[in-house]
């Protein structure tokens, strides 16, 4: 019986020559990820276990990125605690406020993942990783101690759904589009604890940017982990970019799925997420009655640089709708960088927007963006549940970069045109 690409990584990496879905297994670790949330009750535990040491300081991530820099005193106490155990244990990859980013931007921007990893992360969306090819899955934090100190960690072998792609996505649609249509057909559980892997010769048609934002939202759909085939467009990305020989794996003709769905691209629409779950689906061109208080552009689902860039076309030589706040939040120092190289900040501010450094803030209703009762947002997130962003009885309505910036311009939601 063939296997999958998830099931061929596990494989290799509990040093087995076959695994199938729900076999238990032990996996070595090639990264174990934290951020300033979940790495101080990681350090509370490894430290209550008795661990003195990490196994592989080059192969554990911390990322200061949800209240940093740091909005309280609360805030500042766990970051210092990261850093403290950081610098104890000589983590190479450390990234503090001037060189950080949001975690899930940052990784594979900088190289630190790559290619046939087996990834566990103190956080949900580090199933985002799937898209350079890895198997990445978020994790707790006992777990992340465990890790940290064995570099080894436990897992169930997924059963995995196919997602057959085919076509091209339109111009104003985007891998936001993609993941939320798919949500809204199969539900916020439509995957749970299976695989999510991505086929079909409409890959090749969706970038880098495409496929991080797919995978990164796997979680949504209750998946344990999402996956693209490596190919041109990863090899291209990783190229000079990853800090360790990528290692390609590919499902075998006869891997075993629960399912397929076939997707055309291009039959997706630019697609909105209404309150309060990411399967409640509408198009946004059937949105245009809601009336909107505050946008958002950035966190690590879309603040990469195609999501910038299509803010920009957008917003470019245009004006934020009086009574509406938009947010606009680069995902790394390096995006911030080229926003300021291509006079993107410029034209951000002259349309009457804010920018921020990098930081998850408003996504998980922490600072830089917080809702209050009756509030309408239009956020490029990840999770619309109730309270997400703020007061209880706010709404959050997730939605791409170019359907997010369409409606700051007229202050109601609005599908995006071509510019």
């Amino acid at each position: 019986m063939g296997m999958t690409m998830t099931q061929k990584i596990l494989a290799a990496h509990a040093g087995l020559p076959a695994v199938s879905a729900g076999q238990l297994i032990r996996a070595r670790l090639d990264m174990v990820l934290g951020n300033d949330i979940t790495t101080p009750v990681a350090i509370n535990e490894f430290t209550k276990a008795g661990f003195d040491r990490v196994f592989d300081k080059d192969k554990i991530a911390i990322v200061l990125d949800h209240f940093v820099p740091n909005k309280d005193i609360k805030a500042a106490q766990q970051s210092k605690q990261c850093r403290q155990f950081a610098c104890a244990h000589c983590v190479s990859h450390f990234y503090d406020v001037g060189k950080m980013g949001i975690e899930h931007a940052l990784l594979p921007e900088q190289g630190v993942v790559t290619a046939g990893d087996c990834i566990i992360g103190a956080d949900s969306h580090t199933c985002t990783y799937g898209a350079l090819g890895a198997f990445s899955t978020g994790v707790g934090s006992t777990d992340m101690a465990a890790g940290m100190a064995t570099g080894e960690a436990w897992f169930k072998v997924p059963a995995a759904i196919r997602f057959h792609l085919t076509g091209k996505l339109p111009p104003v649609c985007s891998g936001k589009d993609l993941i939320l249509t798919i949500i809204g057909k199969i539900g916020v559980d439509g995957a749970l604890y299976k695989s999510m892997e991505f086929t079909g010769p409409g890959v090749a048609s969706l970038s880098m940017d495409d496929r991080l934002c797919v995978c990164n939202m796997a979680i949504e759909a209750g998946g344990k982990n999402g996956i693209f085939p490596v190919d041109d467009v990863t090899l291209a990305y990783l190229d000079g970019r990853s800090q360790r020989p990528a290692v390609i794996y590919a499902a075998d003709e006869d891997a075993v799925y629960e399912k397929t769905m076939e997707i055309d691209l291009g039959s997706i629409v630019p697609t909105v997420a209404c309150p309060h779950l990411p399967e409640n689906t509408r198009p946004a061109a059937e949105l245009s009655d809601v009336a909107i208080d505050q946008v958002v552009i950035g966190s690590c689902t879309n603040g990469r640089m195609e999501d910038m860039e299509a803010a920009y076309r957008t917003l470019k030589g245009r004006q934020v709708a009086p009574g509406v706040r938009c947010i606009i939040i680069p995902a790394t120092m390096d995006i911030y960088r080229q926003c300021v190289e291509r006079g993107y900040v410029t034209a951000f501010v002259d349309a009457g927007a804010v920018i921020s450094t990098p930081t998850c803030g408003p996504c998980l209703g922490g600072y830089m963006g917080i809702l209050a009762a009756g509030e309408k947002c239009v956020a490029t997130t990840n999770r619309n549940f109730v309270g997400r962003m703020g007061h209880v009885d706010s709404q959050v309505y997730l939605a791409s970069p170019a359907t997010a910036a369409a409606s700051a311009i007229t202050g109601r939601i609005t599908a995006p045109k071509e510019v």
